[in-house]
């Protein structure tokens, strides 16, 4: 079978045949289901002679104001030159055609003057929007490589953790420290629907994530380096099918891909860290602290937190065992030897001399000598080995 349909190609493409469908493949299809797609015949033409109607014309640096054959001056003026059979329908001089309408640019405005002020090549297409009845002029560029900032300069003004779900992003800023600050933010999306409409939902998520971060002063986001491409196999998580469908419902790629670009324009820094276990750790070391009266802490809430402190280097556990003085213990009971429901755990310990392996008497006579060590630790360990 993939013998012969490569022949086919290849004779297509020696009898020089290109088979492109303009406008898309569905749009082909809806012709044979005008029914099914709400559409008359008068309609679907329009829709089809419309993907044929438009100009694009990419753009060169050094030209003025960045494009030659279609040029947009700073005050929206359009014009287009015409090639040499259509030079007789020029209105303007040099060989060109000026429309008479102006066009104005609402979304990154300021970024495409800043690009036509320097020359600087900038990319046009003229189409016709079918369903609005209006013709719109487009302009796309590209921008170079950001430069990549030191870790240390990204987290100095404190991280905001990204926790990803399936229906939603919980995030969570934290200071220089790790500690969290305010009160987490969860922005939803709704995958359901159309192609168009999932991309809308992710990119007005990140919007809202990225001027959230932008008004509390913070340059790097911190998210989770998810990747399910190779893990979303039956032999990988056996009968969960419900398991396999979060997971292969979650929008990872597009995401990460998204998110990327967002930010390279708005100068915040991304960082993908390592996800294992942030939403265990975070539910067991940070949910119940976090949580109050008027504060109800999810379990994707916690993992933002453990998100941003791996991003930030520091462990996600919420308290660290303090130092010890010297070999007495006199720093108290330590949180990894006491369990956080155990009363005075946090106090000091009680002098148990009968721990000790040479503890003198009460009617000892008291020396500067070298004294046995008050804890259990100390004293030594009688080990018995029996053949």
């Amino acid at each position: 079978m993939l013998t012969d349909r490569l022949a086919r190609e290849r004779a297509d493409h020696h009898a020089g045949r290109v088979r492109v469908v303009r406008g898309g493949k569905r749009l082909a299809r809806n012709r044979h289901h005008l029914a099914a797609a709400q559409l008359t015949e008068v309609e679907w033409r329009q829709r089809w002679e419309a993907e044929r109607w438009f100009l694009h014309a990419d753009g060169e640096s050094g030209k003025r104001y960045g494009n030659e054959t279609i040029r947009v001056t700073p005050d929206g003026e359009v014009s287009i030159r015409l090639p040499a059979p259509l030079a007789h329908l020029a209105n303007a001089p040099h060989g060109r055609y000026a429309l008479g309408c102006r066009v104005a640019f609402a979304h990154r405005g300021a970024e495409w003057a800043d690009r036509i002020a320097a020359n600087r090549a900038v990319a046009y297409r003229i189409h016709l929007d079918v369903a609005r009845g209006r013709w719109y002029l487009t302009a796309s560029w590209q921008r170079p490589p950001a430069p990549a900032l030191p870790l240390s300069a990204a987290l100095a003004h404190g991280v905001i953790g990204v926790d990803t779900n399936a229906d939603h992003l919980a995030a969570w800023r934290l200071d220089v420290h790790g500690n969290p600050i305010g009160n987490p933010r969860r922005f939803g999306y709704d995958l359901a629907g159309t192609a168009e409409h999932r991309d809308a939902q992710v990119r007005h998520a990140l919007t809202r994530l990225l001027r959230w971060a932008r008004s509390c002063g913070v340059s790097a986001i911190a998210i989770e380096d998810l990747d399910f491409a190779a893990e979303k196999t039956r032999e990988k998580h056996g009968r969960n099918k419900r398991f396999r469908q979060l997971i292969s419902g979650m929008p990872t790629g597009r995401l990460r891909a998204r998110l990327t670009s967002m930010a390279d324009a708005t100068g915040i820094t991304i960082i993908a860290i390592d996800p294992a276990y942030t939403s265990k750790w975070g539910a067991q070391h940070w949910q119940a602290p976090l949580t109050s009266a008027t504060r109800n802490t999810t379990r994707h809430d916690a993992a933002a937190v453990a998100v941003g402190r791996r991003a930030q280097q520091h462990p996600i556990r919420r308290r660290t065992p303090p130092p010890p003085h010297d070999q007495s213990d006199r720093a108290g009971h330590r949180s990894v030897q006491a369990d956080r429901r155990v009363a005075g755990r946090e106090g000091t310990r009680h002098r148990t001399p009968d721990h000790a392996h040479d503890a003198p008497g009460p009617d000892a006579a008291r020396t500067r000598g070298t004294s046995a060590p008050n804890t259990v630790r100390g004293a030594p360990v009688q080990l018995m080995f029996t053949g």
